[in-house]
């Protein structure tokens, strides 16, 4: 009887702590981070739908459901928080009143960290949702650049070619956030792909040039992104953050002479080709910072960086 009762008194005691371990399991807040682009939003083929003088009012609403839809998968696959940072152009796209009210918006287009602002390691995971290829990555890649369309013309981390997926995933994975998820065309999903094993795509377009597309119904699309996202949520832990190697090296080629030479200013860039530039940087992040530096520089640097002052 005694060593039957201390068999019960040990199964028992197994049983309370397996109790405690899926409640604490259950009660765990699971954070999410979304990062929204808008060339890879589905329904958009070609850049006048995004120009604000043409259909960009209706596109924004396409950005917003194809946000939504990742919001709920998101969610369906066990999240408890989600936090949207609009990234695409002035950052401020997506349309609150009618974004899912489980989620927080991130506008606005004065950050340090471009597409970033808000992350941290208190994140589970990253979503990219928007998202398209690299400039110079495909020729099918539609509405392909890198962060400034007008100003760069590619971008390398230790001398490999980096788009925005590559690049954003790169930082997160500083900070020990995997990217889990990534849509828009099959360009962006081949290209994240290649650095990221594992990582969930929703291929809401197929490309035919830059401004081309062959493209899936919306709605079919947004069923795809939820599938995906909540897919993606589910086996996050079988896809790990990238460590990014250290110190980086970041070459950025610019569009024409006076967007790279101004960029100069900053102290550590040194001009190693007419349109190039170099600097490292000791870590990811600081990287990160640096290069969005340089782009808002060059970007100023297109028309003058004094514009129409007249003192």
């Amino acid at each position: 009887m005694l060593i039957q009762s201390l068999v019960e008194g040990e199964q028992e005691k197994k049983q309370i702590e397996k109790y405690k371990y899926f409640k604490q399991r259950s009660e765990r807040i699971v954070k999410i981070y979304i990062s929204a682009d808008m060339e890879g939003i589905s329904g958009v083929a070609t850049q006048m739908q995004l120009k604000k003088e043409s259909e960009y009012q209706r596109f924004r609403h396409l950005m917003t459901a194809d946000v939504n839809a990742a919001i709920e998968g998101a969610f369906e696959g066990g999240a408890t928080e989600v936090v949207v940072c609009d990234g695409h152009g002035n950052m401020s796209n997506i349309l609150i009143e009618e974004l899912d009210p489980r989620a927080e918006l991130i506008s606005g287009n004065n950050r340090v960290m471009c597409q970033l602002e808000g992350l941290d390691d208190s994140f589970d995971g990253l979503f990219l949702v928007g998202y398209h290829g690299r400039e110079g990555g495909s020729e099918r890649g539609v509405l392909n650049h890198t962060l400034a369309g007008g100003c760069i013309q590619e971008i390398r981390w230790n001398g490999c070619p980096m788009g925005e997926a590559e690049i954003n995933a790169t930082v997160a994975g500083f900070y020990g956030v995997p990217a889990l998820l990534v849509t828009g065309d099959d360009v962006v999903a081949e290209e994240a792909g290649r650095l990221i094993p594992g990582i969930e795509t929703a291929v809401v377009k197929a490309g035919v040039d830059r401004f081309a597309a062959r493209l899936m119904p919306p709605q079919k699309a947004r069923s795809l992104i939820r599938e995906k996202a909540s897919a993606a949520l589910q086996k996050r832990e079988k896809i790990s953050p990238l460590a990014g190697e250290v110190p980086v090296t970041v070459d950025m080629d610019f569009s024409s002479t006076n967007q790279a030479l101004m960029t100069t200013t900053m102290p550590g860039v040194e001009l190693i080709r007419p349109k190039t530039i170099r600097f490292t940087a000791g870590d990811c992040v600081t990287a990160y910072k640096w290069m969005w530096a340089a782009i808002i520089i060059g970007m100023a640097a297109s028309q003058g960086v004094l514009g129409n002052v007249n003192a």
